[in-house]
């Protein structure tokens, strides 16, 4: 099944990059950006200024093609795509939950941005902890690396 999506907007970083930025948004503290919402979607925006913080849906516009099998940034070992948050993915979607400072017209002004600039925006829900917050209590692979999220930047391996 083909499904087709439209961008609803740009979301603008300081990154022109993927080499040396932040892998996710936890190591991406205090940076700030903008995502840019398309006029025709402005009004959809509409009481968003009351969350403190947004999950940003995007397309890995500079990712091409995909692996089943990844050594992630955090490890050396092969794991499988979807054990992994790598951008090459079979479907190029990428996730973010960021602050929302403030909403200017169509413009979201964020910080926590691990984004490279220029990248489609595909959707903008409202992150809310009832909703999205879960009490973890494994998170596989990963629990060998805790923490070094914060340090991490990508080192281009994805392309």
């Amino acid at each position: 099944m083909k499904i087709e999506y439209e961008s609803i907007g740009i979301i603008h970083s300081p990154f022109k990059s993927p080499k040396g930025m932040p892998i996710q948004p936890a190591g991406a503290e205090g940076i700030t950006g903008t995502v840019e919402v398309f006029e025709e979607f402005a009004e959809g925006l509409k009481d968003l200024d009351g969350f403190s913080h947004v999950i940003l849906i995007y397309h890995f516009h500079r990712s091409s093609g995909f692996d089943l099998h990844v050594a992630p940034f955090m490890d050396r070992s092969q794991r499988g795509i979807f054990a992994t948050r790598a951008p090459r993915r079979p479907n190029p979607i990428g996730l973010s939950v960021v602050n929302l400072i403030k909403i200017e017209g169509a413009i979201l002004h964020v910080r926590n941005i691990d984004i490279l600039d220029g990248t489609p925006l595909l959707d903008i829900k409202p992150y809310v902890p009832d909703f999205d917050y879960h009490q973890v209590t494994h998170f596989g692979w990963l629990e060998k690396v805790p923490g070094r999220v914060r340090r991490q930047k990508s080192d281009g391996r994805f392309k």
